[in-house]
């Protein structure tokens, strides 16, 4: 690969560098928003890298400094992780507390960082205490998780609980029906939610299309692919003339002799992402080698378990990483920290790493048009294409920022194309029924009452263009939950949570009857936290995640504890089954995962064993964490399997878990 620019392209690539540094002003939708949010709600949707988290910090410091209380929520915990530092740093760490499902410090700070699912069960607790959420400003982040097809409930759900004397601001990434929304929370509330649009990027994006060759050309002439692509395509773009893997070694080597570094390639899957690395050999010529030595040990230093990672010597020699949901949270952090300093020249990661992660780059590189949608590969959505691209340009740090496209097998270049030209999708509302919400509502609401909130939901509030379930829809599932609570005896005939439904609405859990069922019936282990968190994680919902074992290789004592679970829980799982409802498989697998790790096995010798990644096994173990925490919610009615959870979520909550 001969790395060559097309003679359109010169003019542009001069402007590559940094800005001058001048004094910092905010831009006219940062002041408005500021205005807007001291007085009612605010929804400020902006591309990525616009400044949406000045506003959250300014609308923050001033709550703080007139003696009142902050929450602020996010979807991830390594968001939420990192903003508690951030914020820390900010106004100080004695001011700051979290709430995640692994971490809990300094809960009763002037200002709260966690989880959307956390501040959620906080407004569930305070509508049954019959009380205010002890808070002024409730800022969420990422709001436009609010369609997401599988958490955007809990977003929903929060809108529609939040007491409207407290002031919510939601900073979002560009949606296509802000207006809608805000006309929504008006309603509910009952005041002005003021909607701020910053349609601008912070830097501006040149699209450009990479030839297998090294040459580099406009991608677009106007609207349309530039004609130079074009004729490209006709001399000999054919599917299989392409390799199974790009160069990327030369692809680097390219873009770090036309100063396109650092990148970002977004790569299909987490083993493309490794493969990447893998085929890389170049190094840089860094004038930077002690500053990075000192950053990473002193890393190394505090996380002394990453020493041993398979890809720590590709990152020192080569300034390379891959980031994708199979690493450890600790390597991901350590990736995204030297990335934001400057120190890597590229990260081959997944389309996640586009969402809410604050990871940018000069330069993104496509390589597909497509993603997995965790059942089957779809073409990119206006609104992933567009978090992806809002990487590419550092505020600041960048006059200009690309987006490069690389041809392929999966490389639709006209949807490409398409996608640059549209805007963000409309945000759709994923309300719904389960069994944990049904039980939380009527912890507080009567059913007719129950009715009310549903015809506040956002499905009622939208035109029908898609048929949906509205709130008669959601209303009559509600009813079906019901009725099968008052068959199990969790609800009395009047709608009322019985003494046992009390208790079993505190497993805001997947599986919190299946859950209960074990808790009621005195089936779960009582004298071994090991054995304990090994069952319970057999409960834990993991979509696609398949793994096989020998039956052998499964110790007697678990083998005896899990099927006295199953056998416990299989009549109510049928009863489920045969009243319309799903229910999760119980893996073995998963069990005999927890139960090693909890027992002090190495952690290579559990990922070895059972061939699954690092960041699975993290997810089984924090996702299993959280359940016991639920079961020690229980120490009023259950004290003996109460405390013996939150023993076992002890064990397991340890190095390469949680990490400095």
């Amino acid at each position: 690969m001969k790395p060559q620019i097309d003679s359109e392209l010169r003019n542009l690539l001069i402007l590559i560098g940094k800005p001058e540094e001048t004094t910092f002003r905010p831009d006219p939708f940062q002041v408005a928003a500021i205005k807007a949010i001291g007085r009612t709600d605010c929804l400020v949707t902006a591309p990525t890298g616009a400044g949406k988290t000045w506003i959250a910090e300014k609308a923050i410091a001033e709550t703080l400094q007139k003696g009142r209380r902050c929450w602020y929520a996010s979807p991830l915990k390594a968001l939420s992780n990192s903003k508690w530092v951030e914020f820390g740093g900010i106004f100080g760490r004695d001011q700051v507390g979290i709430l995640t499902g692994d971490t809990r410090e300094n809960a009763d700070a002037p200002l709260v960082v966690g989880t959307t699912e956390i501040l959620r069960n906080q407004l569930y607790d305070s509508m049954h205490r019959g009380e205010m959420l002890d808070c002024d400003l409730v800022v969420l982040d990422e709001a436009h998780f609010m369609g997401d097809p599988d958490r955007g409930v809990v977003w929903e759900e929060i809108m529609i609980y939040l007491p409207a004397r407290i002031n919510l601001l939601l900073l979002s990434a560009t949606v296509g029906n802000a207006d809608e929304i805000a006309g929504w929370l008006q309603s509910i509330r009952d005041k002005e939610c003021v909607v701020i649009e910053e349609t601008n990027r912070p830097v501006d994006l040149h699209p450009l299309f990479l030839q297998p060759s090294g040459t580099v050309t406009p991608l677009l002439r106007g609207r349309s692919l530039h004609d130079k692509v074009t004729a490209w395509m006709e001399r000999g773009s054919q599917p299989k003339r392409f390799p199974r893997f790009p160069p990327f070694d030369d692809i680097t080597c390219t873009l770090r002799r036309l100063n396109l570094l650092p990148a970002i390639f977004f790569l299909k899957s987490r083993d493309e992402c490794d493969a990447a690395l893998a085929l890389c050999h170049s190094r840089p010529h860094l004038n930077d080698t002690a500053e990075f030595e000192d950053t990473l040990e002193a890393y190394l230093e505090n996380n002394p378990f990453l020493r041993n990672h398979k890809q720590l010597e590709a990152l020192r020699r080569l300034r390379l990483a891959s980031h994708h949901g199979g690493q450890l949270p600790a390597w991901k952090f350590l990736v995204e920290h030297l990335m934001k300093k400057g120190f890597l020249e590229a990260v081959f990661a997944t389309s996640t790493i586009a969402a809410g992660v604050n990871f940018p780059a000069r330069t993104v590189v496509l390589f597909n048009s497509d993603r997995f949608n965790g059942h089957e590969f779809v073409p990119l959505t206006a609104t992933e294409f567009h978090q992806m691209t809002g990487r590419a340009g550092r505020r600041g740090l960048d006059n200009v920022g690309f987006m490069i496209v690389f041809p392929g097998r999966f490389m639709d270049l006209h949807h490409i194309r398409k996608m640059l030209a549209k805007k963000s999708e409309q945000i759709e509302s994923r309300i719904k029924n389960d069994f944990s919400m049904a039980l939380n509502l009527l912890l507080s609401h009567g059913p007719d009452e129950i009715r009310i909130i549903f015809e506040s939901s956002f499905a009622d509030f939208r035109p029908t263009k898609k048929k949906r379930p509205q709130s008669g829809g959601l209303w009559r599932d509600f009813l079906r939950h019901l009725a099968f609570l008052q068959q199990e005896g969790y609800v009395d005939d009047r709608g009322r949570l019985t003494e046992s439904g009390m208790w079993a609405s505190r497993l805001r859990l997947d599986q919190p009857l299946l859950i209960a069922q074990c808790v009621k019936h005195e089936v779960f282990p009582e004298d071994d936290p090991a054995l304990l968190a090994a069952v319970v994680a057999a409960f834990v919902s993991d979509r696609g995640q398949d793994v096989t074992i020998r039956k052998r290789d499964v110790p007697r004592r678990l083998r005896t504890a899990y099927n006295a679970v199953e056998t416990a829980v299989k009549p109510l799982a049928d009863r489920m089954a045969a009243a319309g409802f799903e229910t999760a498989p119980l893996p073995l697998w998963a069990s005999l995962a927890l139960y090693h790790w909890a027992r002090g096995l190495d952690w290579n010798l559990v990922t070895g064993s059972l061939r699954i990644a690092d960041g699975d096994l993290v997810m089984l173990i924090s996702r299993t964490a959280d359940n016991l925490r639920q079961i020690g919610s229980l120490r009023e009615t259950h004290p003996a399997i109460a405390a013996l959870a939150m023993e076992a979520r002890d064990i397991i909550m340890r190095e390469p878990v949680v990490f400095e």
